[in-house]
């Protein structure tokens, strides 16, 4: 069985340092490496990505795929179920190492029908339903403090930490591994603002 290692990033500004401690971390026995060329991105499907066809072009059955964290192969619940499919096709385990999915098995099939376990699927549709509701929840916070400020004609002062038509670029780069030094140089805002938006990505 060989372990088929994947990593990705979405610009060449970011760097694959904390996907390669998890992996590290997680003492995979003699990783082949696939990584996307830095700046593919998070929205082309993730079948369509170069890397990513060539790691399954070398699988064989049996093989085991490990990647740090859910995101860094797939975003939506429809391209999760995708690859899943994909992958119990080609007969290939999936490790997650890191993150809400790192638990879960989810490769478990009914032993007859051969589909996704109902109970899997549930869990995969809720895990991405909650983070988009993340996602706008903090844009509409994010707004109505824009908007209680201009109603009191505060359009000066202290600038809302993020602007939120830029909050889902800072969260979904602060995912990909950016630090917040770096995220609060590129948008010119303080480090604190930086944290304020992704306060409920921070580590415990």
């Amino acid at each position: 069985m060989a372990n088929l290692v994947y990593k990705r990033v979405s610009t060449d500004q970011q760097s694959t340092d904390r996907q390669n401690l998890v992996l590290d971390e997680a003492g995979i026995e003699a990783p082949v490496v696939f990584e996307e060329q830095a700046g593919t991105s998070s929205r082309l499907h993730p079948l369509e990505r170069p890397k990513f066809g060539e790691l399954l072009a070398y699988a064989r059955p049996g093989d085991a795929v490990h990647i740090s964290e859910m995101f860094r192969l797939v975003r939506g619940t429809g391209h999760i179920l995708d690859v899943l499919d994909v992958l119990h096709r080609d007969r290939l385990a999936l490790r997650i190492h890191d993150g809400a999915f790192s638990a879960m098995d989810l490769t478990a099939r009914h032993p007859r029908t051969g589909e996704l376990l109902s109970t899997v699927k549930f869990m995969v549709q809720t895990l991405a339903a909650a983070g988009e509701l993340q996602r706008d929840l903090q844009r509409e916070l994010t707004y109505d403090g824009l908007r209680a400020a201009e109603a009191k004609g505060n359009k000066g002062g202290r600038r809302p930490a993020v602007p939120a038509a830029k909050t889902d670029a800072v969260r979904t780069a602060y995912l990909e591994g950016r630090s917040i030094a770096a995220l609060a140089r590129e948008h010119d805002v303080s480090r604190g603002a930086i944290r304020t938006a992704v306060v409920d990505l921070l580590p415990e």
